[in-house]
């Protein structure tokens, strides 16, 4: 009798962003017969509003699905949709760590992308069967013969093995599936003592924490005691089952099937992707590589815009955290904006999502500060410091260098941009390192240039320059050490934190005038003159007044000898010096969404 191991394939769909990826799927579950066509809607595994406006996958969703191959044998098929941005690779390893294969989906008509490149160079670095497929073979743009090029030029992956398929014209779908079956091998396991990869987690409000896993070796049973490798943390089995796409309980998972665990653990972030799960008491020895901490590339605050909603933005951050892991949140109170939150996010899509997500499921007023990134802040004394927040820069005079972190990037665009291209890089503090010609007319730039660059608009330019032609991936690459400086933005003499922002000495001057131009409009007027700078240390290096109001004293004179109006002028100039004083400037909240809200298009 044949192992029934033999008999299953494991496998996800890398993609970029909106080559097909959701539409493929929906056409497996039809055609296997996993789900109706009278309860079928468009992109069945994105569930969220905002992957199906966007035409993203933010969470991996798994499902099962039975398959009847031509050779008359049956196939347990299992399909771990993976997320596509570069913000999620961490995600996408995992996911690519629990499959033997995957299918590469390319737009005919778009051809080779970033994204495509890198989530191929991930899945090659785990040793997985690459099945190469055109998608929207039948749209009128489609050139095949470009795609095919690309394909041999730049994956070197031979011509012959791509299929042709269109996911919404249903053409081609059955022979993709006989290609899963009969290339992808089967899962095989090396001992019998229980190995277990999590490879992504949700949370469930009346179950706890709902974590997807691909056993690989053993067996694991419902109520048995198991064991979270890197934690050390033990907990029982409540309930296990698969994805049909619904959740269906079954009584125990073998090795190769993908399915779901529910312990009695109820706090997300006990349980990590990437962790394994082993028997309590007869533990694996070693954890199933590929396991580490995830951290946080970008910061930022996030603050109510009415400070009344404070409590409600703690709960719903709070609710958010629980189905995603990677977001980081902790309070902190600004002199200016109140009570709020300092945010660590992936990436700018990353902070985005968290953004948009808080908006719209949780209907919250919000409001984000200037986006930083990690600084190493190295000290006379000898010491490092990691700064993440502009508040917490040392004193000038106490700072020996400072280094910034660096991205080594790849845009694939039509030749004919190459020259807008590498004026954004240049002017982004960019180095081109290389380019390569994929096809006739599209070109590769490889370059480096600092992560605090890309975080603010970089990918909004560059999909101007090339008429959103471009694509871009990028992957750290260390640090760089460069001459940054705390710029901060005074306001009668008093330093405003939620202006604060660390800078490159090069921009300072320029960020501080236009933050000074837009406070100036933004401030109304006030009894006295008051002074907008922006300062570097002591430096001031930018400056705008506010507008004062002032009441014409002089009018009631008449005629008369001038050492009257004088004396009325000098009066009033010595009561304004005296306000000054001791008065206080209250910057309307309209003022800091004006300038915080523009800051982030700059």
């Amino acid at each position: 009798m044949s192992d029934p191991i033999n008999n299953i394939r494991n496998f996800c769909i890398i993609a970029h962003i909106d080559h097909g990826k959701s539409s493929l799927a929906d056409r497996f579950l039809l055609h296997t017969e996993t789900i109706e066509e009278r309860v079928f809607q468009d992109q069945v595994l994105d569930d969220m509003d905002l992957e199906r406006e966007r035409g993203i996958t933010i969470k991996s969703h798994p499902v099962r699905m039975l398959f009847k191959s031509k050779n008359g044998q049956d196939y347990t098929i299992n399909l771990i949709d993976t997320p596509g941005h570069v913000d999620f690779s961490y995600e996408v390893s995992r996911s690519l760590a629990a499959c033997e294969g995957a299918i590469l989906v390319i737009d005919a008509a778009q051809g080779v992308q970033a994204q495509t490149m890198a989530n191929v160079n991930l899945a090659i670095a785990q040793k997985l069967t690459i099945i190469p497929v055109l998608n929207k073979i039948d749209l009128p743009a489609a050139d095949i013969d470009m795609c095919l090029t690309q394909l041999e030029e730049l994956l070197a992956i031979p011509r012959e093995e791509a299929l042709q398929v269109s996911a919404k014209a249903d053409l081609g779908i059955e022979e993709l599936l006989e290609a899963v079956v009969e290339r992808i091998p089967a899962p095989t396991r090396s001992e019998e003592t229980l190995q277990a990869l999590v490879f992504d987690s949700v949370f469930d409000v009346y179950r706890g924490v709902v974590s997807y896993v691909r056993v690989f070796n053993g067996r694991l049973r419902n109520r048995e005691m198991i064991r979270l490798f890197s934690s050390g943390q033990t907990s029982e089995v409540k309930e296990l089952g698969f994805f049909g796409p619904q959740m269906r309980a079954s009584e125990s998972l073998e090795a190769g099937e993908v399915g779901y665990v529910i312990t009695t653990i109820k706090s997300p972030h006990d349980i990590k992707v990437g962790d394994t799960l082993t028997h309590d008491e007869k533990a694996c020895k070693h954890p199933l590589p590929g396991f580490r901490q995830i951290s946080p590339m970008v910061f930022s605050g996030i603050y109510p815009i009415d400070t009344a909603d404070y409590e409600a933005l703690k709960f719903n951050i709070a609710k958010l955290r629980l189905n995603d892991s990677a977001f980081f949140a902790q309070p902190e109170s600004s002199v200016a904006l109140g009570a709020g939150f300092r945010c660590g996010f992936l990436g700018l899509l990353h902070m985005e999502i968290v953004q948009e997500r808080l908006r719209r499921e949780y209907n919250m007023d919000i409001l984000l500060t200037y986006p930083s990134v990690i600084y190493r802040v190295y000290l006379r004394n000898g010491s490092m410091k990691e700064v993440d927040n502009p508040l917490y820069m040392p004193e000038p005079s106490e700072i020996a260098h400072i280094e910034e972190p660096m991205i080594k990037a790849q845009i694939i665009s039509p030749t004919s941009y190459m020259g807008g291209i590498m004026n954004l890089i240049m002017e982004k503090r960019g180095l081109c390192l290389k380019t390569d010609n994929v096809d006739q007319n599209h070109i590769m730039i490889t370059c480096r240039m600092p992560l605090h660059e890309i975080v603010l608009d970089f990918y909004d330019k560059l999909k101007t320059v090339t008429r959103g032609y471009g694509s871009m991936d990028y992957s750290m690459d260390g640090y760089e050490r460069g001459p940054m400086v705390k710029l901060e933005i005074l306001v009668n003499g008093e330093g405003v934190d939620a202006f604060a922002s660390i800078v490159h000495s090069d921009r300072a001057v320029a960020r501080a005038r236009m933050v000074c131009e837009r406070l100036k409009d933004a401030i109304p007027p006030q009894m006295f003159k008051v002074a907008i700078q922006g300062a570097i240390g002591g430096k001031i290096i930018a400056r705008e007044d506010v507008r004062q109001l002032r009441k014409n004293v002089i009018a009631k004179c008449y005629g008369g000898d001038i050492s009257r109006k004088r004396k009325l002028l000098d009066k009033q100039k010595e009561g304004k010096k005296r306000m000054k004083e001791i008065g206080n400037v209250n910057i309307p909240q309209e003022a800091f969404v004006a300038v915080l809200k523009s800051s982030d298009k700059d």
